[in-house]
């Protein structure tokens, strides 16, 4: 085996701080002073001088009520190098936020530069339709930010009609945190039309802005948070 033969998977010089490789790695310019926060176990390799601390006390105070099946969902990454990211093969979304924020649900929360103002938020409008509410990650101002998404998604512009867009929860990746949303449940019996949701119940999104779908979930691996 030779260089040469696999000189097409090798990665190309990176022009940001994030970039893709491929349709389901994340690679990150590391550099001293602009740490990381990263889904704990996504590092898959890197190159250079890069220390990870495991659920750092930044996390534990921000997601106190953050519940999943393996503990704290981040770990802090900080140093000199190149890092390489994925999640099981799930597609990676990068954004470059400017002055700007998203709200996403946690599962698909990949990475973003620490220094980003971050939070986990109640998604009001919601309580009534699915228990305690549903509860997403918010991230703020002018940096990365790396999600995933169980296949290639589509960013669905809310702002283009009058009508409201409908999203299967389980479905949902990200949208705008300016946009309105509400809870919809159909009454009739046997209307199942979501993908994953159990029940016949959607989320409905108006105004200026988008929403991330993705076109397969795993409802059991969706993040839990306790109100």
């Amino acid at each position: 085996m030779t260089e040469q033969q696999l000189a097409g998977y090798a990665p190309t010089p990176i022009a940001a701080r994030m970039e893709n490789h491929g349709n389901t790695m994340l690679k990150v310019a590391m550099a001293t002073g602009q740490d990381l926060y990263a889904r704990t176990g996504s590092m898959i390799a890197y190159e250079g001088f890069i220390q990870y601390e495991p659920n750092p006390p930044s996390v534990r105070h921000m997601a106190e009520h953050w519940v999943t099946g393996e503990g704290a969902p981040l770990m802090k990454c900080a140093g000199d190098g190149l890092l390489y990211l994925a999640d099981y093969g799930a597609h990676v979304i990068v954004v470059n936020l400017a002055n700007d924020a998203i709200s996403v649900n946690g599962t698909n929360v990949l990475a973003f530069d620490a220094h980003l103002q971050w939070g986990v938020e109640r998604v009001k409008g919601l309580a009534k339709f699915a228990g305690q509410g549903m509860w997403n990650v918010q991230i703020s101002g002018t940096g990365w930010v790396a999600l995933t998404s169980r296949g290639t998604p589509a960013v669905v512009d809310c702002g283009k009609g009058e009508d409201e867009t409908y999203v299967d929860p389980d479905a949902l990746v990200a949208w705008s945190p300016n946009l309105k949303v509400k809870g919809k449940r159909s009454f009739k019996a046997g209307a199942l039309i979501g993908r994953g949701s159990g029940e016949a119940y959607q989320m409905a999104f108006s105004g200026q802005g988008i929403v991330v779908v993705q076109p397969s979930e795993d409802s059991t691996d969706r993040l839990r948070i306790r109100g």
